[in-house]
Protein backbone atom coordinates (compact mmCIF):
# COMPACT_ATOMS: atom_id res chain seq x y z
CA UNK A 1 0.00 0.00 0.00
CA UNK A 2 1.40 3.17 -0.59
CA UNK A 3 0.58 6.49 1.50
CA UNK A 4 2.26 10.05 1.00
CA UNK A 5 4.55 8.45 -0.96
CA UNK A 6 4.84 6.03 1.39
CA UNK A 7 5.87 2.57 0.64
CA UNK A 8 4.16 -0.21 3.44
CA UNK A 9 4.40 -3.94 2.71
CA UNK A 10 3.22 -6.34 5.16
CA UNK A 11 6.18 -9.01 6.31
CA UNK A 12 5.61 -12.62 7.64
CA UNK A 13 3.35 -11.56 10.43
CA UNK A 14 1.15 -9.08 8.58
CA UNK A 15 0.78 -6.54 11.41
CA UNK A 16 4.22 -6.08 11.44
CA UNK A 17 5.31 -3.35 8.22
CA UNK A 18 8.06 -2.75 6.07
CA UNK A 19 8.04 1.19 5.30
CA UNK A 20 10.22 2.49 2.67
CA UNK A 21 10.17 7.07 3.04
CA UNK A 22 10.46 8.74 0.43
CA UNK A 23 14.12 9.57 -0.30
CA UNK A 24 15.92 11.92 -2.72
CA UNK A 25 19.21 12.07 -4.10
CA UNK A 26 22.22 14.33 -6.07
CA UNK A 27 25.46 15.19 -5.96
CA UNK A 28 25.33 17.14 -2.70
CA UNK A 29 24.13 14.21 -0.55
CA UNK A 30 20.25 13.06 0.68
CA UNK A 31 17.38 14.18 1.69
CA UNK A 32 14.69 11.99 3.13
CA UNK A 33 11.21 12.17 4.70
CA UNK A 34 11.39 10.32 8.00
CA UNK A 35 8.15 10.82 9.53
CA UNK A 36 4.93 12.72 7.80
CA UNK A 37 1.95 12.49 10.19
CA UNK A 38 -0.47 12.07 7.12
CA UNK A 39 1.42 9.24 5.87
CA UNK A 40 2.01 7.65 9.04
CA UNK A 41 -2.21 7.97 10.41
CA UNK A 42 -2.94 4.79 8.31
CA UNK A 43 -1.03 2.79 11.22
CA UNK A 44 -3.93 4.20 13.62
CA UNK A 45 -1.46 5.28 16.56
CA UNK A 46 0.00 8.46 17.71
CA UNK A 47 4.13 8.75 18.62
CA UNK A 48 4.43 10.21 21.77
CA UNK A 49 7.99 9.83 22.32
CA UNK A 50 11.33 9.40 19.78
CA UNK A 51 14.70 7.20 21.55
CA UNK A 52 18.10 7.33 19.88
CA UNK A 53 20.98 4.20 20.03
CA UNK A 54 24.36 4.17 19.36
CA UNK A 55 26.08 0.63 19.39
CA UNK A 56 28.72 -1.26 18.60
CA UNK A 57 29.03 -4.06 16.05
CA UNK A 58 27.64 -7.34 17.35
CA UNK A 59 25.18 -5.54 19.84
CA UNK A 60 22.20 -7.37 20.66
CA UNK A 61 19.42 -5.09 22.21
CA UNK A 62 16.37 -6.91 23.09
CA UNK A 63 13.66 -8.70 23.26
CA UNK A 64 12.00 -5.60 25.38
CA UNK A 65 7.71 -5.27 25.63
CA UNK A 66 5.81 -3.10 27.98
CA UNK A 67 3.08 -5.35 29.42
CA UNK A 68 0.50 -2.56 30.32
CA UNK A 69 1.33 0.78 27.98
CA UNK A 70 2.26 -1.23 25.50
CA UNK A 71 4.55 0.12 23.00
CA UNK A 72 4.51 0.19 19.58
CA UNK A 73 7.42 1.56 17.81
CA UNK A 74 8.48 2.56 14.07
CA UNK A 75 12.29 1.69 14.33
CA UNK A 76 14.80 3.34 11.73
CA UNK A 77 18.94 2.67 11.38
CA UNK A 78 19.82 6.51 10.59
CA UNK A 79 24.02 4.28 9.78
CA UNK A 80 24.74 1.18 9.63
CA UNK A 81 22.98 -1.89 9.86
CA UNK A 82 21.12 -3.95 11.90
CA UNK A 83 18.84 -7.16 11.99
CA UNK A 84 15.48 -6.24 13.65
CA UNK A 85 12.93 -8.61 15.09
CA UNK A 86 9.40 -8.55 16.32
CA UNK A 87 7.95 -11.49 18.12
CA UNK A 88 4.25 -11.13 18.36
CA UNK A 89 3.84 -11.80 22.46
CA UNK A 90 -0.54 -11.86 21.86
CA UNK A 91 -2.45 -14.83 22.85
CA UNK A 92 -5.43 -13.88 20.83
CA UNK A 93 -3.45 -14.04 17.58
CA UNK A 94 -2.97 -16.30 15.27
CA UNK A 95 1.05 -15.39 15.31
CA UNK A 96 1.19 -15.73 18.91
CA UNK A 97 5.25 -16.71 19.39
CA UNK A 98 6.02 -16.02 16.01
CA UNK A 99 8.94 -13.86 14.40
CA UNK A 100 9.69 -11.69 12.27
CA UNK A 101 13.31 -10.23 11.40
CA UNK A 102 14.01 -7.39 8.72
CA UNK A 103 17.20 -6.10 8.03
CA UNK A 104 17.58 -2.10 8.41
CA UNK A 105 20.07 0.18 6.93
CA UNK A 106 21.40 3.40 7.04
CA UNK A 107 21.31 3.18 3.21
CA UNK A 108 18.32 2.17 2.81
CA UNK A 109 16.49 4.30 4.94
CA UNK A 110 14.07 1.39 5.27
CA UNK A 111 11.75 1.07 8.66
CA UNK A 112 10.08 -1.53 10.68
CA UNK A 113 6.68 -1.01 11.91
CA UNK A 114 6.55 -2.84 15.54
CA UNK A 115 2.76 -2.66 16.59
CA UNK A 116 1.51 -2.98 20.55
CA UNK A 117 2.14 -5.99 21.53
CA UNK A 118 5.34 -7.55 20.11
CA UNK A 119 8.50 -7.93 21.57
CA UNK A 120 11.29 -6.22 19.82
CA UNK A 121 15.22 -6.22 19.70
CA UNK A 122 18.11 -5.69 16.87
CA UNK A 123 21.13 -6.87 16.58
CA UNK A 124 24.46 -4.14 14.97
CA UNK A 125 25.61 -6.46 12.21
CA UNK A 126 28.10 -2.67 11.17
CA UNK A 127 30.89 -1.40 13.17
CA UNK A 128 28.51 1.09 14.26
CA UNK A 129 24.95 1.43 14.13
CA UNK A 130 22.86 4.67 14.89
CA UNK A 131 19.17 3.65 15.17
CA UNK A 132 16.20 6.16 16.12
CA UNK A 133 12.66 4.55 17.08
CA UNK A 134 9.44 6.66 17.46
CA UNK A 135 7.25 4.83 20.42
CA UNK A 136 3.43 5.09 21.06
CA UNK A 137 3.53 5.15 24.80
CA UNK A 138 6.17 6.53 27.29
CA UNK A 139 8.25 4.15 28.42
CA UNK A 140 7.49 3.07 32.10
CA UNK A 141 10.21 0.84 34.03
CA UNK A 142 7.90 -0.71 36.09
CA UNK A 143 6.01 -2.74 33.06
CA UNK A 144 8.93 -3.19 31.25
CA UNK A 145 9.69 -7.04 30.43
CA UNK A 146 12.81 -9.03 28.29
CA UNK A 147 12.18 -11.84 26.44
CA UNK A 148 15.23 -14.24 26.75
CA UNK A 149 16.85 -13.46 22.91
CA UNK A 150 17.84 -16.69 22.36
CA UNK A 151 15.18 -18.98 23.73
CA UNK A 152 14.29 -22.13 21.56
CA UNK A 153 11.30 -22.19 21.53
CA UNK A 154 11.25 -18.79 20.08
CA UNK A 155 13.60 -19.82 17.40
CA UNK A 156 15.12 -16.39 15.98
CA UNK A 157 17.32 -16.89 13.44
CA UNK A 158 19.99 -14.37 14.10
CA UNK A 159 22.97 -13.73 11.47
CA UNK A 160 25.86 -14.09 14.22
CA UNK A 161 28.91 -14.37 12.60
CA UNK A 162 30.32 -17.73 13.28
CA UNK A 163 31.71 -18.53 16.83
CA UNK A 164 30.97 -14.67 17.72
CA UNK A 165 28.81 -14.50 20.81
CA UNK A 166 26.50 -10.97 20.85
CA UNK A 167 27.47 -8.40 23.29
CA UNK A 168 24.53 -7.68 25.76
CA UNK A 169 23.30 -5.93 28.88
CA UNK A 170 22.75 -7.73 32.18
CA UNK A 171 18.97 -6.93 31.29
CA UNK A 172 18.88 -8.94 27.96
CA UNK A 173 21.17 -11.67 29.60
CA UNK A 174 18.34 -11.97 32.17
CA UNK A 175 15.77 -12.35 29.61
CA UNK A 176 12.46 -14.64 30.66
CA UNK A 177 12.11 -17.40 28.94
CA UNK A 178 9.09 -17.87 26.40
CA UNK A 179 7.50 -20.37 29.00
CA UNK A 180 7.74 -18.09 32.11
CA UNK A 181 7.62 -14.86 30.03
CA UNK A 182 4.43 -12.62 30.63
CA UNK A 183 1.93 -12.22 27.19
CA UNK A 184 -0.76 -10.27 26.46
CA UNK A 185 -4.63 -11.18 26.49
Amino acid sequence: MEKSGLAMRPLGIPDVLEIQPRAFGDVRGRFAELYRADGYAALGHEFVQDNLARSARGTLRGMHYQIEQAQGKLVTALEGEVFDVAVDMRRSSATFGQWVGLQLSGERLNQIWVPPGFSHGYYVMSEVAVVVYKVTALYAPDYERTLRWDDADVGIEWPFPAGEAPLLSDKDRAGKLWGEADAYA
